[in-house]
């Protein structure tokens, strides 16, 4: 009994590794976000930020997307920044920035 229970604590102490590994890895990536969205906008307010979330690109690559509002010259405009990366490696392969104007429509950077 005591080996079962010993197993079933060692199963819910793994599970919450992988749990932590996925959370460091949005942070890195949420990082970069706001960084890129400082860098491109440096004389706007950003007054939300919000993780929209990951999508299986297949082949152990994701993409994480990154929703922004920033207001520039009293407009507010919606920023998304989406990170695709690698889980195998961790490494960043494509980072884009769409800025969509409260009419939606979508503008590449």
């Amino acid at each position: 009994m005591k080996k079962f229970m010993l197993a079933l604590c060692l199963l819910m102490f793994l599970g919450q590794g992988s749990a932590f590994a996925q959370k460091t890895d949005y942070e890195k990536y949420g990082k970069i976000a706001i960084t890129v969205v400082q860098a491109d906008y440096p004389e706007a307010n950003v007054t939300e930020y919000q993780y929209q979330g990951r999508k299986d690109l297949g082949n152990g690559k994701v993409a994480d997307s990154f929703l922004f509002k920033v207001t520039k010259d009293g407009k507010e405009r919606e920023v998304v920044v989406t990170i695709a990366h690698s889980l195998s490696n961790n490494k960043l392969l494509n980072l884009t920035v769409e800025e969509k104007t409260p009419q939606q429509s979508t503008q590449p950077r």
